[in-house]
């Protein structure tokens, strides 16, 4: 499912908004990325890819935002790609490993995160424990709403550039 970053620039325009939407499911994030091709390099397209979702409205978070699964969930709100619920899954490992207690805490604690602010909890899990991440929600769940908008815009930042780097078969450490 990877590909160069010259097969991402010439692939046509349906065809790159697909593997694009895999890493963000903004639309308006999608179509800025696809007609800013070419990209000279992998450092100038996860600028880009900064820059767009930087200048995305609160509607293009939500927007993204549904195209997770909840934490130890593998459903979204969303429809998405084959890619990115495989993504997803990764990401959220150790999370789907986690015992009993510590998954039925965190169905808990998701519920609690929807009820105040109204939307998913958005983490970039890639290499976080369970119980990090219980951990974090739980702090998280003591934002106030626009503190907390900004957190999860910034976690949805993060996911971009790994699914960005995963769809070009790029390892960073």
């Amino acid at each position: 499912m990877t590909l160069s970053l010259a097969g991402l620039n010439q692939l046509p325009r349906f065809e790159a908004a697909e593997r694009l939407r895999a890493c963000c499911g903004s639309s308006r994030w999608v179509d800025a990325m696809v007609a800013r091709r070419p990209y000279a390099g992998i450092e100038a397209l996860l600028a880009a890819a900064d820059q767009e979702w930087q200048e995305s409205t609160a509607a293009d978070w939500d927007e993204a935002f549904a195209h997770h699964p909840r934490i130890g969930e593998r459903d979204t709100a969303a429809p998405v790609s084959a890619a990115a619920r495989g993504w997803s899954a990764a990401e959220q490992g150790a999370a789907a490993r986690a015992d009993d207690t510590t998954r039925g805490a965190m169905v808990e604690a998701n519920a609690a995160y929807e009820r105040r602010f109204g939307r998913i909890y958005i983490v970039c899990a890639s290499g976080r424990s369970a119980d990090d991440l219980l951990a974090d929600i739980e702090t998280r769940l003591r934002n106030d709403p626009e503190r907390e908008r900004g957190i999860a815009g910034e976690e949805q930042r993060k996911i971009i550039r790994l699914r960005l780097l995963k769809l070009l078969g790029v390892e960073r450490p």
